[in-house]
């Protein structure tokens, strides 16, 4: 299991409650678990799995600022050779959770592919009953 960098589960504030957080927060983590094995293997199959068909995917460490739809994202994971391939050795970290209500969540998590360092900002939505990933806006981080 990914581990937490401190105890991730809250609540907006302000939000909300709603029944199911307990059952919520399993949802949204076993979505990132398949997000962070997904990386890692270069699986196009299983990230097509965790993000909604019309996700955005951003980063403002390019100029201009760079964007893709989830087509053109897969394109690029499936050229990239996987971490897996060489047993890099993985850091997958669930920096916090937040429910914004039922059917909303914003989460941060950081991970490691080769030689960057990676902090994900990811919302995450439930469609026809299954949490999804909507949007994931990152920043990269070099090794020094």
């Amino acid at each position: 299991m990914t581990p937490y960098a401190h105890d991730a589960r809250h609540h907006l504030e302000g939000s909300p409650p709603h029944q199911d957080t307990v059952s919520d927060f399993a949802g949204v983590q076993e979505v990132l678990q398949t997000y962070f094995d997904a990386l890692y293997a270069c699986d196009v199959d299983l990230l097509a799995e965790v993000f909604h068909p019309r996700a955005i995917y951003a980063t403002a460490d390019e100029s201009p600022t760079l964007y893709r739809d989830m087509p053109t994202y897969f394109e690029v994971v499936r050229g990239r050779t996987p971490p897996a391939a060489s047993a890099d050795p993985r850091r997958d970290i669930i920096d916090e959770i937040a429910f914004a209500g039922a059917n909303a969540a914003a989460v941060r998590v950081r991970c490691t592919l080769g030689a960057r360092d990676f902090v994900d900002l990811l919302t995450l939505v439930r469609d026809d009953g299954r949490w999804r990933i909507i949007a994931k806006v990152f920043q990269i981080i070099e090794k020094g």
